[in-house]
């Protein structure tokens, strides 16, 4: 699998990533498997966060690989925080409460990355500036970004922290494209022409932060996936015509899809079947043409001015 570079960062990873939401349903010997499989195909870093399975997610990646140092130093691990029952929560307190509940369950002495969850909006830009400092002093956290915050956020939060902002996640797939659709549209008075992210795609361009696509199968908020579904016969018959054309999967098309955009995104993908993964992972090797990749776009729905 090709390599990326994480934001400006010094870490090198796999330009695919394993999101671990759904490890808490299986047990060690299978997500031992999931975790194997996935480093045989170049997947090297793991994503998690502090609510998945209620924190069991964590725990069961950590006891599926026997987790040691020989073990941790071959992998990237990031987790994220701030999201409650309820409400969001940005507090000094609670981002390094949450940290040191991640390490003991994932039986590491260390995060390389951690991300605040979801925008609180009552975050104080000096109390996360403060939690960063004694997390990267203690040596808990290697690297920091966040996740569905926007330009002014980011730069909100920028204003006050020592540390570099190296990931954004962001929903993006084919069939959720609002960081397209905006940049294609500009001055049109139409759906497609509001910008809904205050022009995130370009600013992480600009910025050295990379931005990893979560859900990169799913339409709408999380509805269900679009690939191989009927009520999406036009995307899924080009999808089909191009799987064939490279010799992959349909799946291994709509990460590639992603991968072809030159801002270097980097899919979240979710999958803890091992086959699965192992045919995704194919994308890296796949480079759509522009005129594959508009192709898809306008299948999915898009139409261009």
């Amino acid at each position: 699998m090709k390599k990326i570079k994480l934001g400006n960062s010094c870490l090198e990873v796999g330009e695919i990533l394993l999101g671990c939401m759904r490890m808490s349903t299986l047990s060690k010997a299978d997500a031992r498997h999931v975790i194997e499989n996935a480093m045989e195909h170049g997947v090297d870093l793991f994503d998690h966060a502090d609510i998945y399975g209620g924190g069991e997610s964590e725990s069961v990646f950590a006891d599926a690989i026997d987790m040691n140092p020989s073990v941790r130093e071959n992998m990237v691990i990031q987790t994220k925080c701030a999201i409650r029952k309820g409400f969001y929560d940005f507090s000094k307190e609670h981002i390094i409460s949450s940290v040191e509940g991640s390490l003991k369950r994932l039986k590491t002495d260390y995060i390389d990355i951690l991300l605040l969850h979801r925008p609180d909006a009552l975050m104080e830009p000096e109390e996360v500036a403060e939690a960063f400092n004694e997390l990267k002093e203690s040596g808990k956290v290697r690297h920091f970004g966040v996740s569905n915050h926007n330009p002014m956020q980011i730069e909100l939060l920028k204003r006050s922290l020592d540390q570099d902002l190296v990931i954004n996640q962001m929903q993006f797939s084919i069939m959720h494209t609002p960081m397209i659709d905006a940049g294609v549209n500009v001055n049109m008075q139409h759906e497609g022409s509001v910008m809904r992210d205050g022009g995130m795609l370009e600013y992480s361009r600009l910025n050295d932060m990379t931005i990893q696509a979560w859900s990169p199968f799913q339409y709408g908020m999380i509805k269900g996936p679009f690939v191989g579904n009927e009520d999406f016969p036009e995307v899924n018959t080009k999808l089909q015509e191009l799987a064939e054309k490279y010799g992959v999967k349909d799946s291994a098309i709509a990460i590639a899809w992603i991968l072809r955009h030159p801002a270097n995104i980097q899919p979240v993908v979710g999958t803890m079947n091992p086959q699965r993964m192992a045919a995704i992972a194919k994308a890296s090797e796949v480079k759509l043409t522009r005129e594959e990749w508009y192709e898809l776009y306008r299948a999915a729905g898009n139409n261009l001015p």
